[in-house]
């Protein structure tokens, strides 16, 4: 049986009406008693890391919306601790933050393949016992992971593949019709 932790992807059931949920996968980066957060790893933001951040020469690494909280930051997870102090682990070999110039500077020196970093906007919470309620109304499907999962880019097929990799039973939901009436 998956739990609440850190590394956990939270997998949105596919009749999910909440528009900033629809159809996403949340990888869960803190789950503790006051509360949790994470981002979801699905979902392309219209703008670029270089957009956001001029000190960036890269123009076309892609960045995420993390979710509807706080829409003015920009946080990232990664597979460098080497080349990016400060990050926390939050399952092997993947960090979530750390030291962002250093992350601009690896960047910029090309050092930083775009598949060992996601960046996102804004970040998904929830309140003391929120997420929990979720799970338990079946808002959620949750999961464990690959590494490889979460630096995907072809964003579009993260949310499928995510329920095909939990077996036959979920892999019938990837199908499912947004709209039930259409089935």
């Amino acid at each position: 049986m998956v739990t609440l932790s850190p590394g956990i992807l939270l997998i949105a059931d596919p009749f999910l009406k909440d528009p900033n949920f629809s159809r996403t996968v949340v990888l869960l980066c803190e789950h503790e008693e006051k509360g949790s957060f994470g981002f979801v790893i699905n979902k392309l933001f219209d703008q670029t890391l270089s957009d956001l951040v001029p000190e960036v020469l890269l123009g076309n690494i892609p960045v995420y919306y993390g979710g509807p909280v706080q829409m003015d930051t920009i946080h990232f997870v990664h597979r460098e601790p080497s080349l990016i102090s400060g990050g926390q682990e939050i399952m092997p070999g993947i960090f979530w933050g750390g030291r962002f110039d250093e992350v601009v500077n690896a960047i910029n020196k090309g050092l930083l393949a775009p598949d060992r970093v996601k960046f996102f906007i804004g970040y998904s919470g929830w309140t003391d016992g929120q997420l929990e309620a979720e799970v338990k109304e079946k808002s959620w499907i949750l999961s464990q992971t690959e590494a490889g999962l979460i630096f995907e880019h072809q964003e579009q097929q993260i949310w499928q593949q995510s329920l095909k990799n939990l077996g036959s039973t979920f892999a019938m939901m990837a199908n499912y019709p947004i709209d039930p009436s259409l089935n």
